[in-house]
């Protein structure tokens, strides 16, 4: 089998755990082919200010769909929630953690008021001014080494990741502080992979299958489901995260906020595993009411 990705050490480790799994099951040895895509190559400018959909996926999911590579493997948080109709999420394997860390030479409450921080996401903005950081955002894109590397020099004073790049890169001696999930909420999918491939790939799909793991996969399709009913990609800041609780049945909290870092609504929501769809469907149409 051939497997796309892109070429950012991230994306390479991801895709090479991702194959090292199924070649511990099925001993099935994987070709890795690199594709540059839209978002490797634009580099000075804030996600929200342009059109973000499948900007880091797009020429990923093509060379699938003209069957270049059997499929690609991509950070969840990045796939559009309208895939194309002959591609699917074929396997979600076991999420690693979701939170979002700070990386800084400064703690996170002595930064003072008019510090810089380097940042992409309007989300990750919205919830520094709910918390009256008073902070300066910068544009800061790059692969996860290069950004943690200007921070380190002092082009910026801090910048928010999320934790899991780190762990995967064996990063987290640069972690400054972990943030709880419901003082800085993740985006949708955060921490996840996503394997995809052709519909129609039927031998394909069943060894790729024997990755998934429900649980993650269920739980990461709760929080894009609520993506998908508010239509709102990066534009507006959002957080979701869900997890399995003490009685085995999924959470899902939420919380939409707008640019000024106003809460506009939160919520959380349970309901059985199996009716994930379902429960990110009924967040959805409760927060569309206060956009």
């Amino acid at each position: 089998m051939k497997v796309g990705t892109r070429g950012s050490k991230l994306a390479l480790t991801q895709t090479k755990q991702t194959c090292q799994d199924i070649a511990n099951i099925t001993g099935e040895k994987i070709e890795v082919n690199i594709i540059k895509t839209k978002g490797d190559k634009i580099t000075d400018s804030q996600l929200y200010n342009m059109d973000s959909k499948g900007l880091f996926t797009k020429e990923l999911d093509k060379a699938v769909l003209e069957e270049e590579v059997d499929f690609a493997v991509h950070s969840l948080k990045d796939v559009p929630t309208e895939l194309d109709e002959d591609l699917q999420i074929t396997a979600v394997p076991t999420r690693v953690k979701a939170n979002e860390v700070f990386i800084s030479n400064t703690n996170w409450n002595d930064l003072e008021e008019g510090s810089s921080l380097g940042s992409s996401s309007l989300r990750r903005e919205a919830f520094c001014k709910y918390h009256n950081k008073g902070f300066k955002f910068k544009a800061l894109r790059g692969n996860v080494e290069t950004r943690i590397q200007k921070v380190l020099d002092g082009e910026v004073d801090g910048t928010l990741m999320a934790e899991a790049g780190l762990i995967r890169l064996g990063l987290t001696k640069y972690i400054k502080e972990e943030f709880p999930l419901d003082y800085i909420t993740p985006a949708a999918g955060q921490g996840a992979l996503a394997v995809i491939s052709r519909k129609d790939s039927k031998e394909v799909n069943e060894t790729l299958k024997k990755i998934d793991d429900y649980n993650t996969h269920q739980t990461v399709l709760a929080e894009k489901t609520v993506l998908y009913e508010l239509g709102i990609g990066c534009q507006w800041p959002l957080g979701s995260y869900g997890q399995l609780n003490k009685e085995n049945k999924l959470e899902l909290y939420s919380v939409l906020l707008n640019e000024k870092g106003e809460i506009l609504h939160k919520t959380t929501l349970t309901g059985s595993i199996r009716s994930a769809r379902e429960l990110g469907i009924k967040v959805g149409k409760e927060l569309i009411e206060y956009i």
